[in-house]
C-alpha cells in the first residue's frame, strides 16, 4: 500500500476537478483537516456521521464525499448534528475532502458522467447554468418507445421506483440529464430540446410543467444520481497514488 500526504492530495483532486471555475453553494477542497499522511480512502455520498463512522471502522485516513459538512446559509454553530460529525473526525484524525458542483461536472468521472454511464447515455452538448446539465441520448443509437420504457430502464440500473411525469405515450429520443436537486434545470432542457429530463428530485411546479410543454420529467432520486462520482474520482486519484480506496454506501430513501 502506498502513501502520500493529505496536502498532495488536495492539490490532485484540485488539478482534477478545478473547484476555481465554479460559483458554488460552500467550500470545496479539504474541509477538515487530519493526519498528515494518508494510506486509505474511503469514499461516499454524504459526510454524515454513519459514513464517519464507517470510515473509522475501515481505518481511514480521509473521506471523500459530494456533500460535505459546510454550506452557505449556516450560522456557524458547531452544535448538535455538526459538533457530533466534527467530533468523530478530529478524535480520529480523518480528513475530509467534499466537492460539491466541481464533481457533479468532470466530464469523465462526475456525477452526470457517471450517471450517464449507467444509463447507458452519451452527452453531445451541456445546457444550463455554469452548463452542468447533459443532453444527449442513448449510446447505442436507439430510442425510447414511451416513458415508462425509459422509467423502468431507470429503475432496473438504479435499484429504486422512480417518479415519472408527462407524456406517457411519448417516444424519447433526445434525453437531458443532471444529477441531484436539479429540478430547476427543466426549463432549460425543455429549451435545450429534451424529450425527457432526469435528475434526482421533483418539486411541484415541475408536474405542471411537464404535463404542459410534452416533456417526460423522471425523478430517481438524489442520493441515487449522486453515487457514483464521489468512488470514480476518488479511485481515480487513490490509483495515482497507489492507495487504497473503498466506497462505501450509506442507503438514503431521498
Amino acid at each position: 500500500m502506498g502513501t502520500t500526504t493529505n496536502l498532495n492530495l488536495l492539490q490532485a483532486f484540485d488539478a482534477l476537478l478545478q473547484p476555481a471555475r465554479f460559483k458554488d453553494y460552500g467550500p470545496n477542497g479539504l474541509q477538515v483537516e487530519g493526519k498528515t499522511q494518508v494510506r486509505r480512502i474511503v469514499s461516499g455520498v454524504t459526510a454524515s456521521r454513519s459514513l464517519i463512522e464507517a470510515a473509522i471502522a475501515a481505518q481511514a485516513d480521509a473521506i471523500f464525499v459530494h456533500h460535505g459538512l459546510f454550506w452557505r446559509g449556516q450560522d456557524g454553530c458547531v452544535t448538535g448534528w455538526l459538533k457530533q460529525r466534527l467530533a468523530l473526525l478530529l478524535a480520529h484524525d480523518i480528513n475530509l475532502f467534499a466537492y460539491h458542483l466541481p464533481l457533479d461536472a468532470h466530464p469523465q468521472l462526475g456525477n452526470n458522467a457517471q450517471l450517464g454511464v449507467q444509463l447507458g447515455l452519451t452527452a453531445g452538448t451541456f445546457f444550463g447554468e455554469q452548463g452542468l446539465g447533459c443532453l444527449g441520448g442513448r449510446t447505442d443509437g436507439g430510442s425510447f418507445a414511451a416513458a415508462c420504457n425509459l422509467a423502468q430502464h431507470i429503475e432496473k440500473t438504479l435499484r429504486r421506483p422512480v417518479v415519472q411525469v408527462g407524456p406517457a405515450g411519448k417516444a424519447i429520443k433526445n434525453i437531458a440529464w443532471c444529477s441531484g436537486g436539479a429540478q430547476g434545470y427543466f426549463e432549460a432542457a425543455i429549451a435545450a430540446g429534451a424529450d425527457a429530463f432526469i435528475t434526482g428530485e421533483i418539486s411541484e411546479p415541475q408536474a405542471h410543467l411537464a404535463r404542459e410543454m410534452n416533456v417526460v420529467f423522471v425523478a430517481c432520486g438524489h442520493h441515487a444520481s449522486e453515487r457514483y462520482g464521489a468512488p470514480a474520482v476518488a479511485s481515480h486519484i487513490a490509483a495515482q497514488f497507489g492507495l487504497d480506496h473503498q466506497f462505501i454506501e450509506i442507503d438514503n430513501p431521498a
